[in-house]
């Protein structure tokens, strides 16, 4: 069998997209870590309150990423042209982890707990972007994850004709550094509560505002794209964390 982008996969004699099946299997394998790592650790929130704080993400999650993912198409600017099958069909998931950290706050609000959800979700989180990611690779330019035309190296044709930035590939490989990085933090270091998904996200919002240069994005009149600037908005959150990083969330632990 000749491997081609985009990939489909022959299933009762109909040729399917495998990104909603690698997109199904990344929500299934990365919920099934964080339940390994949940019984592994320990949960300092109870069941009840979890359950409530995984509604609110789904919800926010759901709601986010078609909306920014939306704002992110140039049909936008005109109204008459808005149709709400649109909306759901675009999806970005800088959208989806802005509001879905947005509705878990307010949840967490709401039920009075103070304790950091994000840690124990931020490996499962990052194992099923990376796994959507493969997804978004084999859909070539059918998905808006594919890069501009270069003489670069890692150069591919993703289904055009045309030697593009494997952008889904990177970010792969980034994710993977950056699950390695964390982890080697975690053993040097005594990180405070909610530090790990604090830099996770940090680490994530930068390298998805330099990425999106290597995209073909519709970039506003401030030199950003829509969701370049969901990202400074989401550093902006933090900026607390990103600017006072060593005396914030990282302790060196006692001898």
């Amino acid at each position: 069998m000749d491997f081609e982008i985009p990939f489909y996969l022959n299933l009762f004699g109909k040729s399917i997209q495998v990104h909603i099946i690698f997109e199904t299997a990344a929500i299934f394998v990365g919920y099934r870590y964080y339940d390994y790592l949940r019984k592994k650790k320990g949960d300092l929130i109870s069941e009840s309150n979890r359950i409530w704080i995984f509604i609110a993400a789904a919800l926010g999650a759901l709601i986010g990423s078609r909306i920014l993912g939306y704002l992110e198409m140039p049909l936008v600017s005109s109204w008459e042209d808005f149709s709400l099958l649109d909306v759901y069909k675009s999806k970005t998931i800088v959208g989806g982890l802005l509001f879905g950290l947005f509705t878990v706050e307010i949840s967490k609000l709401l039920l009075g707990v103070k304790t950091s959800s994000g840690d124990l979700m931020t490996y499962p989180l990052i194992l099923a972007m990376m796994i959507g990611r493969v997804g978004c690779f084999l859909t070539g330019t059918l998905e808006p994850t594919y890069g501009i035309e270069t003489d670069f190296i890692f150069g591919m044709d993703l289904g055009d004709g045309i030697i593009r930035h494997p952008v889904a590939l990177y970010e792969f490989m980034f994710l993977g550094a950056l699950w390695f990085v964390l982890k080697t933090m975690q053993k040097h270091l005594t990180l405070t509560d909610g530090a790990l998904f604090k830099l996770f996200l940090i680490a994530y919002f930068i390298f998805r505002i330099v990425i999106e240069f290597i995209k073909p994005a519709h970039f506003t009149s401030v030199g950003l794209s829509t969701i370049q600037i969901a990202c400074v908005m989401g550093l902006f959150y933090y900026s607390k964390t990103f600017f006072q990083l060593p005396r914030s969330i990282l302790q060196r632990p006692s001898k």
